[in-house]
């Protein structure tokens, strides 16, 4: 049974599930029934940072565009670019063991892709999570639904897989930021094009 986290909730994954490598990190979402006249296409997001909170360089950024960072240890698993359907919308493998050692956060996050052109926002978005599973027992560990706390944001940071001494721990977010995809790259130090 998965432990449902609540926003601002911190819990460890590796203390309860010693041995912990490969994990799973599955966001999903659903559109409310609102025609904004065009299409939604959310994007995950995966911001592999420091101690400091900000990305070394860009290619700390692992998204549609970039879909595996450099160690390995951390692999988008493709763009959906509907959303439609049950079950996870976009996941991201994560391979502890081969983790760089100066990577201590990793921050997930959603945003709308070109959302202020097609007047779209987290407002019109129902039903997301960030869910984590253990894919050697393919057990669900802790699921964090985000709720209906948005409604002019663009880019929401829905969680936290960070680093406390030898553990690996989980925190649930939940923050909504406006500027989409650009104001999150400048939020972890990354300049976006």
């Amino acid at each position: 049974m998965p432990i449902n986290l609540s926003k601002g909730q911190k819990i460890s994954l590796t203390k309860d599930n010693p041995g912990l490598k490969n994990i799973l990190v599955g966001l999903g979402w659903d559109i409310n029934q609102f025609d904004t006249g065009t299409a939604f296409d959310l994007d995950t997001t995966a911001f592999l940072t420091g101690a400091d909170g900000k990305c070394a360089s860009e290619k700390e950024v692992i998204f549609y565009g970039n879909l595996k960072h450099s160690s390995g240890a951390v692999t988008h698993m493709g763009d959906n670019t509907t959303g439609a359907g049950e079950g996870d919308d976009e996941q991201i493998k994560i391979d502890l063991s081969l983790m760089p050692a100066n990577i201590e956060k990793i921050a997930f996050t959603a945003t709308i892709y070109e959302a202020d052109a097609r007047g779209q926002n987290f407002g019109h978005v129902s039903n997301a999570y960030i869910r984590i599973i253990d894919e050697a027992t393919n057990t669900e560990l802790v699921r964090f639904d985000l709720g209906e706390d948005f409604s002019i944001e663009t880019a929401v940071v829905v969680g936290e897989l960070y680093k406390n001494g030898s553990e690996w721990k989980f925190n649930a977010i939940g923050s909504g930021f406006q500027g989409g995809l650009g104001a999150l790259c400048a939020h972890y130090g990354i300049q976006a094009e």
